[in-house]
């Protein structure tokens, strides 16, 4: 199979639920991060064999190929084809890994992968309301089969499962704001961000201007009192339920967006290769606990590439939930200082469908930031599935 390479990925800022980019459309949020990606890298986009993007909550405007649709809003070539994946939260992750087997195995020479999720105006359940006319996909003979669990639950048995106490969780969740808010400080970030032009309303909900967002909008003061004191997810659960709002990932709007291409195409465009990619997984995952899927991941991905935890210099695990991440760090004694060292979806945000590409965004940047030599990334997803990808930092000379 031919080699792999990132040459660049980028991402919008991520917006809090009812902030800064609730009022852009899909189309244009994906679309400003595609022609961001590609003006940097002196692209046309002609030169792109194949579009995959992620996209979870596929209704109202982002229906009917959110990622084809972006492309072409975006006044980008319409001969270039685009698709959506749905791997629930690691849908832009998947499409990193359909992106980059298309090149390895010689069906494209470049290609993007990409994401976004517009949680404000598209919120959590919206496709699928209590009740609705067009049933519950987990309906039919799903419940013979296996427990129909909720998200929120799942979160709450893996803690109780790997014994984890309200306590530790709230303590992660701190590092997390403590950790991004340091990032900011010292501009870790900047160089990934696409600054997007978002409307802006007045009181009446009126459009009355722009403006352009550069910083992510979820990271906040944290305190461990604050967190002590926040209501459960589950109220009224027994025995009583883990997770807050402040341990939990955000609902947020967002997108991101990686360029991959095989070596020899980079080196003919004369394109810097970043990054190699060594291999991508997607496992099934028990579909009850439904949040585990990084632990057999990483086990599967690390088996492959015959690597250990220990050559991993970067670790970027989406916190969907504070126990998804500490039950993997405490399965594999990970070593905190390598495990989301810039925050992560408590403190940043989780847009689901674009979470994925924000991810590897990350993880690349802080593998040249650091000088380290392997990342790796790993996403748990609804419905018990999970995702896993390495990448190899390559030295900085040009072709």
């Amino acid at each position: 199979m031919r080699e792999v390479v990132i040459v660049d990925a980028v991402r919008s800022p991520v917006g809090k639920r009812n902030g800064g980019l609730a009022r852009k459309h899909s189309n244009e949020l994906l679309g400003d991060v595609l022609t961001g990606l590609l003006g940097r890298c002196g692209l046309t986009g002609a030169e792109v064999d194949h579009v995959v993007g992620g996209c979870v909550l596929q209704l109202g405007m982002q229906a009917a190929n959110v990622t084809r649709n972006a492309w072409l809003a975006a006044g980008l070539p319409p001969e270039v084809p685009a698709v959506t994946v749905n791997a629930q939260c690691g849908s832009s992750q998947e499409a990193h890994l359909v992106a980059q087997a298309m090149i390895a195995g010689g069906l494209a020479d470049v290609a993007i992968a990409c994401g976004v999720e517009a949680m404000s105006r598209i919120p959590l359940g919206s496709n699928m309301p209590p009740g609705g006319p067009y049933g519950d996909p987990r309906g039919g003979r799903y419940a013979d089969v296996h427990e129909p669990t909720v998200q929120f639950e799942a979160a709450d048995r893996i803690a109780e499962r790997w014994a984890l106490s309200r306590e530790e969780l709230d303590a992660f969740a701190k590092t997390s704001q403590d950790r991004a808010a340091r990032a900011w400080e010292l501009d870790r970030f900047g160089g990934q961000i696409v600054p997007i032009e978002a409307p802006v309303a007045d009181g009446n909900g009126e459009i009355v201007g722009t403006k352009t967002i550069t910083r992510d909008e979820g990271v906040r003061p944290t305190t461990l009192d604050g967190l002590a004191g926040l209501r459960p997810n589950q109220p009224d659960r027994v025995p009583p339920s883990f997770h807050t709002a402040g341990n939990s990932s955000q609902i947020s709007d967002g997108a991101g967006a990686v360029l991959l291409m095989s070596r020899e195409r980079a080196d003919r465009l004369g394109l810097r290769s970043r990054a190699r990619v060594v291999d991508s997984v997607l496992v099934g995952s028990d579909p009850v606990l439904m949040l585990t899927g990084p632990i057999p991941a990483t086990a599967k991905i690390l088996a492959r590439t015959g690597l250990a935890l220990s050559d991993i210099d970067v670790v970027e695990i989406n916190e969907a939930f504070a126990s998804v991440a500490c039950a993997w760090a405490k399965e594999y004694d990970a070593d905190p200082d390598r495990v989301n060292v810039n925050g992560g979806a408590i403190a940043l945000g989780h847009p689901l469908g674009a979470t994925g590409a924000v991810l590897i965004a990350k993880a690349l940047y802080e593998l040249e930031r650091s000088g380290g030599r392997y990342a790796l990334v790993t996403m748990c997803c609804g419905g018990g599935l999970g995702t896993g990808t390495i990448l190899e930092r390559l030295p900085e000379e040009r072709p």
